[in-house]
């Protein structure tokens, strides 16, 4: 399914002209408008979904393979420290375009981009009880 009021579906789908960087049957890599360094790169795939919850199960087993492809790329042609691979779901998290996409971020040691928290704690037993609770629904 392709949404008609989705840029990124377009972008995905060629009705707007990108920098593509890879494409197969379910996706298209193109260089982010807006990168967080040069050299980062959105994987979109082709068919609509707005987050992790609605991509189908088929095209999540696609998606690590070609985002390790493309680190590799960006990693030997770019010479960069590091690479990121993150996706956003919802707006708590980050999101701010609702069609799933995946970021492939060179890094360079020292450089201005911040992908950081706050480490928290458990209390004692805490992580063991939430562990469990989350494996029965996994």
């Amino acid at each position: 399914m392709k949404k008609d009021d989705c840029i990124f579906c377009k972008l995905a789908n060629g009705m707007i002209p990108t920098a593509t960087v890879y494409e197969d049957d379910d996706f298209r890599a193109i260089m982010d408008a807006a990168p967080a360094n040069k050299g980062h790169v959105i994987i979109l795939p082709k068919e609509h979904a707005d987050d992790v919850f609605s991509l189908p199960v088929e095209t999540q087993a696609k998606l690590f393979p070609v985002a390790a492809k493309i680190a590799k790329a960006v990693k030997e042609e770019l010479g960069c420290d590091g690479v990121n691979i993150l996706q956003n779901n919802g707006t708590a998290a980050g999101q701010t375009v609702f069609h799933f996409h995946t970021h492939v971020i060179p890094r360079y040691n020292g450089d201005s981009v911040s992908v950081t928290w706050k480490q928290g704690e458990y209390a004692d037993g805490e992580a063991a009880a939430l562990a469990e609770k989350l494996a029965k629904r996994v």
